[in-house]
């Protein structure tokens, strides 16, 4: 995932491509604060980056910019369009994620056609405002109850990231350990090599 923050739109993207070179294997574009018209250009721009090196790119909660930029799926929240309506908009071959707190959430997403479910915040984060961390224990109740990949987030770093394994899940979403790193490939090879 990203958080531009207050990069320069050519910082921004010399950051993913320098995460993608260190091993970011999708990446998940992020603004909360972009008009449409800036969202759609951005993404365009860091969609020429991702199709450089053959990897998905996910929006986050922006269906219309998802279809605009002919992404590889979208990324919705609980309080987003239903995975149903998703799906029907974007088509069987896009990919669908499903932020998921709870078991039951995570069944429900399952039960209407999400490819993947985001899990967490796992460990306080600057990101978003979160107003319950999710533990370990629901985390894995989650991933030994669903059949979809499972992937983990929220303030995940080089410090914590030991915690999430045995967890069963699939892989991290990481913003602000590569995002605000200094160095973002050698973050991104670093975390990438977390056996799960």
């Amino acid at each position: 995932m990203t958080d531009r923050g207050n990069l320069s739109d050519q910082d921004f993207l010399t950051k993913i491509e320098q995460a993608i070179l260190g091993g970011v294997s999708c990446v998940q574009l992020r603004e909360k604060e972009l008009s449409s018209r800036a969202f759609y250009e951005l993404a365009l721009q860091v969609k020429a980056v991702t199709d450089r090196y053959h990897i998905p790119f996910l929006i986050n909660d922006r269906l219309d910019i998802a279809l605009a930029v002919n992404a590889s799926g979208v990324h919705l929240g609980q309080s987003d369009l239903p995975v149903a309506v998703a799906r029907h908009l974007l088509g069987s071959d896009k990919l669908i994620g499903i932020s998921a707190k709870t078991v039951a959430q995570a069944l429900a997403a399952q039960a209407g056609g999400a490819d993947y479910l985001g899990v967490g915040a796992m460990f306080p984060t600057t990101t978003k405002v979160i107003t319950q961390e999710t533990t370990r224990e629901t985390l894995m109740a989650i991933t030994e109850t669903v059949q979809l990949p499972v992937v983990a987030i929220g303030g995940i770093s080089k410090a914590n990231r030991h915690q999430l394994i045995g967890t069963g899940i699939a892989g991290i979403a990481v913003v602000s350990a590569i995002m605000r790193a200094s160095h973002p490939k050698n973050v991104a090879a670093e975390l990438s090599q977390i056996p799960f």
